[in-house]
């Protein structure tokens, strides 16, 4: 039978779970802290934002807001980040993706200090997570490790096949599963044959952007398939990557969409806050 991960109910404990470490530093005098940043008005980014205000409400994590204007300078977004770098009382920098063009998303991420770096984007966390050492990761890949560890599936010695190499889900994950004993493979746009790379895989996340792109015939039987895609459809419902209806029968276990991975990014990024107030606060 198969398992359906309820992302929600793992989100909602993790949570749980954070808010207990921000009382108790805020018994310490201490209140984890978040600023996010909004530049234009992109209409989904806008809703991130909102839910990420939610989160930290509920986590008791004092957030932030700075949302500017699109015709905001590359130079002005790095003066802000090098104040909110500069005071003691912020713990978390987030600049909500995607930006402007006339702005340099690589620059904003690296201006970053490391340790205020919460998506875990800047190149010193990504160069620490390569090495197996300690930093912040990037929150859907460390979500959907919560996952399969909190749903209790092995992912040690287990075939693991990623597909998708993004900085920001496909490389980390790549790397998360590794650092848990998986024997990993990433595919890409290049990969010949996905198909038959796929069906090896006894864990297998889909992250391509492709709406309902893996049917039944890319999946082993009895395998756990994570679905990172959310796409709206023509009648609005939402969809993942994977063709849920047609892959879910063949698996032990799978998340659905929506209500599976995309709830642990916004917890995980809430752990990181707290994590940084724990780290790095005097």
């Amino acid at each position: 039978m198969t398992k359906i991960i309820n992302g929600k109910e793992i989100s909602a404990q993790i949570k749980e779970e954070v808010k207990v470490r921000a009382l108790a530093h805020r018994e310490r005098g201490i209140v984890p802290t978040l600023a996010v940043i909004l530049v234009g008005a992109d209409p989904a980014s806008a809703v991130y934002v909102r839910n990420k205000k939610k989160a930290c409400e509920v986590c008791e994590i004092r957030s932030e807001s700075y949302e500017l204007p699109e015709e905001t300078t590359e130079e002005a977004l790095l003066e802000l980040i090098d104040v909110l770098n500069g005071r003691a009382d912020v713990d978390g920098i987030l600049v909500q993706l995607p930006l402007p063009k006339h702005i340099d998303e690589d620059r904003v991420t690296q201006a970053i200090l490391p340790e205020k770096d919460v998506d875990g984007f800047h190149p010193q966390n990504v160069g620490r997570l390569s090495m197996g050492l300690d930093g912040f990761v990037s929150c859907t890949p460390a979500g959907i490790i919560e996952l399969l560890k909190r749903s209790e599936i092995e992912i040690a010695g287990k075939e693991c096949v990623v597909v998708g190499r993004s900085n920001i889900v496909g490389k980390p994950m790549s790397m998360l599963l590794l650092r848990e004993n998986g024997t990993v493979t990433v595919c890409h746009s290049r990969t010949k044959d996905l198909k038959t790379v796929t069906k090896r895989a006894d864990i297998l996340v889909a992250a391509i952007g492709k709406p309902k792109f893996f049917d039944a015939s890319y999946v082993k039987e009895g395998a756990v398939v994570i679905d990172v895609g959310i796409h709206r459809m023509e009648d609005g419902h939402l969809c993942g990557d994977v063709d849920y209806e047609d892959v879910a029968p063949h698996t032990s276990a799978i998340t659905p969409v929506p209500g599976g991975v995309g709830p642990m990014t916004i917890a995980m990024l809430m752990h990181n806050c707290v994590k940084s107030a724990e780290v790095y606060r005097k």
